[in-house]
């Protein structure tokens, strides 16, 4: 008998579960927003998702439709979910692009940032907050320091 493993294959060992508002809606958005695959799909007997696994990149993402009646819900006011799904990605500004085309909305401008990214965020239409970025700049502690104390300090 084989040995099962620990992690499965090709997992990470930190993977986020989000709980959408229409996960097959949110599963065709990532398609066409971040180049997501669609793994698995586990539909109940009234049609919502209890379970389904994409991968975006080199990662996997877990998803199911909300179940109010066992605790479940999707983000309470879209935007105010105090997680943020980070993607790293070869061009942030061809991502944020195909993704504000496939319905995502702009919440934190993409921008060069102090340290060393090009980063951005934006809204999902089912409440998650995504940021997109591509790194492009080494910065050394000291530096990013300095940085970030003179972006903080700039007027607004």
């Amino acid at each position: 008998m084989a040995k099962v493993k620990p992690i499965p294959e090709g997992m990470h060992s930190v993977t986020p579960h989000i709980l959408v508002r229409g996960a097959a809606k949110a599963i065709e958005f990532y398609k066409n927003a971040f180049g997501a695959q669609e793994i698995s799909r586990s539909p109940t007997p009234d049609g919502r998702l209890m379970h389904a696994m994409i991968r975006v990149g080199d990662s996997f993402i877990f998803l199911a439709d909300e179940f109010p009646e066992m605790g479940g819900a999707g983000a309470p006011t879209p935007g105010q979910s105090p997680v943020v799904l980070h993607l790293y990605v070869e061009d942030a500004d061809a991502t944020w692009n195909q993704a504000i085309r496939a319905g995502g909305k702009p919440k934190m401008p993409l921008m060069d940032m102090f340290w060393g990214d090009r980063y951005g965020q934006l809204l999902d239409p089912f409440g998650h907050t995504w940021a997109l970025a591509t790194h492009k700049e080494d910065v050394s502690p000291e530096e990013m320091q300095r940085r970030a104390q003179a972006a903080f300090s700039a007027p607004r």
